[in-house]
C-alpha cells in the first residue's frame, strides 16, 4: 500500500471514530432538551447523564486528529477548503464552544438551565450539519479556480444545491439513529426499563429517515457527480449492500428488544461499511477536480512521519477508550447509578 493511501486510510479511521462516538454525544444532546420539552426528562435524562459524564471530554479528540491530519499529510486541501470552510468552519467552533461551555458549567445548574439546555440540544444538530459541508464541497461543484489562481466558493450554488441539502438531511438523521441506538442499549443495561422503552421508540422513529435520506443522497450524488456515483455502485455497490443488511439486522433486534448490544454493533458497522464505501469510492480525489491524494501528498520523509506519529496516537487512544468503557460505561455499577463520576 502506498504512502498516500495509507495516510488518508488513517485519517478516514480517525474520522469514522468520531462519526460514532460524536453522533451518540450530539443525539444525547438533542433527546435530553426533547424530554424536556415533552415532559419526560425525569425518565432518560439520568440514562443520558451517565453516559455523557465521563465521555464528552474525549469526543473532540477524533476530529482534532483528523483535522491535523490532513492538513499534514495534504497541505494543499488547506489551500482550497479555507476559503470555502470559513462560514462553516467558524459556526462549527462557535458551536462546539458553546456546547463546551454547557459540559464546563454542568455542575453549577447548566443541566437544570431551559436555556442552557436548548442550545446544548440545538447545537447537537446544527454541529454535524455544518461539518458535512465539507463532504459536499469535496464532490466539485462549489469550488472555482480563476486564471489567476485565485479560490472562489460559489456559495449560491452551494445553497441551492438538492445534493447538498440532501447530505444536511443525512447528517442530521444519522445522528438521531445512532444515538437512540446506543442509548436503548445502555439504558436496557442499567436495567431501565421505561427509559428504554422510550429510547427504543426513538430508534425505530429514526431509522426509515435514516434510509430515505441515504437513498436522497444517492440520488442527489448521480446527478451531481455522475463519476463518482458510478465507481460507488460498480465498484463498491457491495459494502452498501453490506450496510442495508447491518441496518436491517439492528432494526430486527431492536424492534424485537433482542441482544441490543448486538443491535449498535450493527449500527457501527452499518455506517463502518457505508462510510468507508463511500470514501474508497471517493480516491483519488480529495476534491473534485483539483485535488487528488497523490498531487497534494506533503513530501515522503514529513509523510512517513506522520503515519507513525498518528498510528501511534491511535493504539494509545483505543486502549484509552476501552479502559474509559471497562470503568464507566460498562461498569455495572455505574450504569445501574450505584456509582456516579458526578453530583449532577
Amino acid at each position: 500500500m502506498s504512502l498516500e493511501l495509507i495516510g488518508i486510510t488513517v485519517l478516514w479511521t480517525f474520522l469514522y471514530g468520531y462519526l460514532i462516538v460524536a453522533s451518540i454525544d450530539f443525539g444525547a444532546g438533542f433527546f435530553s432538551y426533547y424530554s424536556v420539552l415533552t415532559k419526560k426528562e425525569h425518565l432518560i435524562n439520568r440514562i443520558i447523564d451517565r453516559y455523557l459524564s465521563p465521555v464528552w471530554e474525549v469526543t473532540n479528540v477524533f476530529l482534532v486528529f483528523f483535522f491535523v491530519g490532513i492538513v499534514g499529510f495534504f497541505p494543499d486541501t488547506a489551500y482550497y477548503y479555507g476559503t470555502a470552510l470559513l462560514l462553516p468552519g467558524g459556526v462549527a467552533l462557535l458551536l462546539l464552544s458553546i456546547r463546551g461551555s454547557f459540559y464546563a458549567f454542568a455542575n453549577y445548574g447548566a443541566r437544570k438551565s431551559r436555556t442552557s439546555l436548548f442550545l446544548y440540544g440545538v447545537t447537537g444538530l446544527f454541529i454535524p450539519a455544518s461539518l458535512s459541508t465539507v463532504l459536499t464541497i469535496s464532490e466539485g461543484g462549489f469550488i472555482e479556480k480563476t486564471a489567476t489562481g485565485e479560490v472562489r466558493f460559489l456559495a449560491w450554488e452551494f445553497f441551492t444545491s438538492p445534493y447538498s441539502w440532501s447530505v444536511v438531511f443525512l447528517a442530521l438523521v444519522s445522528i438521531l439513529f445512532i444515538s437512540a441506538s446506543f442509548l436503548t442499549y445502555y439504558a436496557s443495561q442499567a436495567g431501565d426499563a421505561t427509559a428504554m422503552s422510550i429510547l427504543r421508540r426513538y430508534a425505530l422513529a429514526w431509522s426509515g429517515p435514516t434510509i430515505l435520506a441515504s437513498l436522497l443522497v444517492f440520488a442527489g450524488l448521480s446527478q451531481h457527480n455522475p463519476v463518482h456515483f458510478g465507481r460507488a455502485v460498480q465498484d463498491f455497490g457491495w459494502m452498501f449492500a453490506l450496510s442495508f443488511l447491518c441496518f436491517v439486522c439492528a432494526v430486527w433486534l431492536i424492534w424485537k428488544q433482542r441482544s441490543l448490544g448486538w443491535a449498535f454493533v450493527s449500527v457501527m458497522f452499518q455506517f463502518f461499511f457505508a462510510f468507508f464505501g463511500y470514501g474508497a469510492s471517493h480516491l483519488p480525489y480529495l476534491l473534485y477536480p483539483y485535488v487528488t491524494i497523490q498531487s497534494a501528498l506533503t513530501n515522503t520523509t514529513m509523510g512517513w512521519a506522520l503515519v507513525i506519529a498518528f498510528i501511534a496516537g491511535l493504539l494509545l487512544l483505543i486502549p484509552s477508550l476501552i479502559l474509559l468503557m471497562k470503568l464507566f460505561l460498562f461498569n455495572a455499577n455505574y450504569v445501574k447509578g450505584e456509582k456516579t463520576g458526578n453530583k449532577t
